[in-house]
């Protein structure tokens, strides 16, 4: 999944395409698992944050009426300042063609919350994700975590620290990052509309 991710996106960008939307499809065999998940990010002008995060948690209720919103974002840190990050939950990909079509024939969403909210937003991202086989999703324990369910920032940074002092955590490492093509880390804050905190 990793290599034909990183071979797309050469090829994408070798065309020089418009650079306003980006979409990144799992692929392999966790595609027929059936149920996915799709991350969703809308760069933001600066000024325009609050007003479109007020703006979707008055009209969440008209797109949650057509799938379900496992969580809803802001980047702290790690990313671009000014990003809301969400994931949708979705059956299959009929179920999300389905709803897609819905929205778009939604004329209470389209004109209280798309429409206006079109002019407040600089970019898009869309990613299709599985979960992989030993994970399940469900609400952590306490109120406010980061999306890999650590406390803190400072607990997520002493695990880490504490992880690269042992011995197979660091041949693990060693033995995968050839097939590693990117990473990268953002500190996600849940907005208060978020049903994973």
């Amino acid at each position: 999944m990793l290599v034909l991710r990183s071979a797309l996106t050469r090829a994408l960008a070798s065309r020089r395409l418009a650079p306003q939307v980006c979409s990144s499809f799992a692929t392999g065999p966790r595609q027929y698992d059936g149920t996915f998940y799709e991350f969703r990010s809308y760069y933001l002008k600066p000024s325009k944050m609050n007003e479109f995060l007020e703006n979707f948690k008055k009209n969440a209720h008209l797109r949650t009426a057509h799938s379900e919103l496992v969580g809803y974002w802001s980047v702290e840190f790690g990313g671009r300042m000014n990003t809301v990050f969400h994931i949708w939950k979705y059956d299959n990909f009929a179920h999300r063609t389905e709803v897609r079509k819905a929205l778009a024939k939604d004329k209470e969403w389209q004109e209280q919350f798309l429409i206006p909210n079109l002019a407040l937003m600089d970019k898009q991202e869309s990613e299709i994700t599985y979960l992989v086989p030993w994970c399940k999703l469900e609400k952590p324990p306490k109120e406010v975590h980061v999306l890999w369910w650590n406390e803190s920032a400072d607990s997520r940074a002493a695990g880490r620290h504490k992880s690269h002092e042992d011995p197979r955590v660091v041949a693990a490492v060693r033995e995968s990052v050839n097939y590693l093509v990117s990473q990268q880390n953002m500190l996600l804050i849940p907005t208060s509309f978020s049903p994973l905190k």
